[in-house]
């Protein structure tokens, strides 16, 4: 039988006829390809490759231009916060988030010699987005890198980046938080826009950038669907030259795998709260990875394929641009109280009366802050009644154990009165107390929840080990990390926790008695990315449509067999698709694609 090829890419086949449709793709070249980028609006570009916008014809008229190597798709990436809790105030004192004390990192002191680099959406330095510079970091060890796209480093594109940052290495200095580092160097890459995203290629493009700044960590706090080689070979070179990269494990509660934190080279990060227990939305992916179809179906079991260790990421404290965050503090009897904002805000001190569920009005909570239990009636009801009896502040506290304070929806609230919500341990207390001040507004500081809290906490962590251990190489760090987690949930390794909880100081110590090298629990992740094949049949059955992806060199090799027969050997340029016609409908066709010249094959598959 004779094949005809038909030159497609993926999105070609995919598409269905939208052949006027534009999307974002990542060429890669070879030493001879500068000039593949003449004509075009390049969005952002790296070693040997360069990200474009192209509809169909665009694709198929720089397939055939010399130096040309491959196409993929780029995939979009975004934040993994999701949702943002102000509570408490830092204001007047330095206060240690839950998780430093979680994972340790307050029984090491940061010696010299790291940088982590930050890939989010820059940091407060100036008036930004959200608010001023936050001043709670060392900015003398503080450098980035600004773009024309996204905008200057040091102005934030929101509060996600400077919360990260903070959670990283927020300064010791007696004021606001600390960090999991204190003042550790770090350099700042902004990628995502003004619509809160970046793309695949952007953090290719930051993993050099963090190269040339010295960098020897990197962290995300990011992500989104899809894999391409150009991202995962970028993150593989930093990891093979020594580094260590981190990423965030997603947010969506489920076991879908996320990327870049699904690459074997980037250790995946998942969240856990301030009672070890797994975060709801920490999502959970498998470490065994499936490839082909049928019985030519292959597995892989690696720990870079599901989350490795986990950390605090749930009502987590931390910096955000100046003013940017609404924050309270509650003390009673002189006595401060973990306890949430809302949107009525403002500082009141006085002697306190208890309303009940305060479901009327009372004149006894005349001149007085109210103390309201939640139940029964809305919580804009009862701070309504509290100030149309003349209260002069609400205070609602949680009816249910182990909740943790209200934050609390007022909508309907018609009443200006300052209100709180506070948790149900700490009711007696409340309760009990003659006088209460409240004190709610506008802060430097904030709470937020996600794997993308976990995340900068698991690379501080990560730098305060290695600043003790610099003969080390990220690996090591990474294995060490493993080794010496706090085992949660099931009894060894699970796909939520992965090893668990991160405890710096046990990894310094397991060092410190076994070297750099001390049983790992995995081995160093390869410098190839994963491959993958497969295909499907059209046209009746008569056109086979192959389609593969992860392959580094220039060009594949195709080989096609029915019966124990070869049938096709080929070899196409690696742009990721292909389409032979000429098949016949009653056959069934192997298919196996492999690197140029080796024997290095993804799965087989039959069509």
């Amino acid at each position: 039988m004779s094949f005809k090829v038909k030159m497609a890419c993926a999105a070609t086949l995919l598409a269905l006829g939208s052949a006027a449709h534009a999307e974002r793709v990542i060429v890669s070249y070879d030493s001879n390809g500068q000039g593949l980028k003449k004509g075009h609006d390049v969005k952002v570009e790296g070693n040997g490759w360069f990200a474009v916008e192209l509809d169909e014809n665009g694709k198929s008229a720089i397939r055939g231009q010399k130096g040309f190597k491959s196409m993929e798709k780029d995939f979009q990436r975004f934040p993994m916060a999701i949702y943002n809790d102000d509570a408490g105030d830092p204001s007047a004192q330095q206060l240690t988030p839950y998780a430093v004390y979680q994972s340790q990192a307050d029984q090491l002191v940061l010696q010299s010699g790291q940088k982590v680099c930050v890939i989010d959406s820059g940091i407060a330095g100036g008036q930004g987005e959200t608010g001023g510079k936050n001043n709670d970091f060392n900015w003398s060890v503080i450098t980035g890198d600004s773009d024309s796209g996204t905008g200057d480093w040091f102005t934030d594109g929101g509060p996600h980046g400077t919360h990260v940052a903070g959670t990283v290495g927020a300064a010791d200095n007696g004021i606001g938080v600390v960090g999991m580092a204190p003042g550790v160097p770090m350099h700042i890459i902004k990628v995502f826009n003004a619509s809160g995203w970046g793309y695949s290629s952007d953090l290719a493009y930051a993993a050099e950038k963090c190269t040339q700044a010295g960098a020897n960590i990197i962290t995300m706090s990011l992500g989104g669907g899809g894999a391409n080689s150009v991202e995962e070979n970028a993150f593989n070179t930093f990891t093979n030259n020594g580094g260590l990269v981190l990423a965030a494990a997603g947010n969506d509660g489920n076991n879908v795998r996320s990327y870049p934190a699904g690459y074997k080279s980037v250790m995946m990060v998942g969240a856990n709260d301030a009672n070890n227990n797994i975060a709801s939305f920490s999502q959970f992916p498998s470490n065994t990875k499936t490839s082909g179809r049928g019985k030519q179906a292959t597995t892989e079991t690696h720990d870079g394929y599901g989350v490795e260790v986990t950390a605090g990421g749930v009502d987590t404290l931390s910096t955000y641009p100046a003013g940017g965050a609404v924050i309270a503090s509650l003390t009673v009897d002189g006595v401060g109280v973990p306890t949430a904002a809302t949107d009525n805000t403002g500082s009141v001190s006085g002697a306190t009366y208890f309303m009940g569920t305060a479901e009327a009005t009372d004149s006894g909570a005349n001149g007085k802050i109210c103390v309201i239990d939640r139940g029964n009636i809305s919580f804009a009801d009862k701070i309504n009644n509290c100030g149309n009896s003349g209260g002069i502040g609400a205070v609602v506290i949680n009816n249910v154990a182990g909740e943790g304070v209200i934050y609390m929806d007022i909508t309907g609230v018609t009443t200006n009165i300052p209100a709180v919500g506070t948790a149900f341990e700490d009711r007696a207390a409340i309760v009990g107390a003659a006088n209460a001040s409240i004190n709610s507004g506008a802060s430097d500081y904030g709470y937020m929840s996600g794997t993308s809290m976990a995340t900068p906490a698991v690379a501080g962590v990560a730098a305060l080990v290695w600043s003790n251990h610099p003969t080390c190489t990220g690996t090591e760090i990474r294995e060490a990390l493993k080794a010496t987690a706090e085992d949660q949930g099931t009894a060894g390794r699970d796909d939520y926790f992965g090893y668990g909880i991160v405890k710096a100081k046990a990894a310094s110590d397991y060092i410190t008695a076994n070297g750099c090298q001390g049983g790992g629990t995995e081995p160093p992740p390869p410098s190839g990315g994963d491959l993958e094949a497969s295909g499907s049949r059209s046209k009746g059955g008569s056109q086979l449509d192959l389609v593969w992806s992860g392959f580094a060199s220039s060009n594949v090799d195709i080989n096609i067999t029915a019966g124990g027969s070869t049938v096709l050997d080929d070899t196409q340029v690696n742009d990721g698709a292909v389409s032979y016609s000429g098949a016949s409908k009653s056959t069934t066709y192997t298919v196996t694609i492999c690197e140029s010249g080796t024997t290095t094959c993804a799965a087989s598959f039959q069509l």
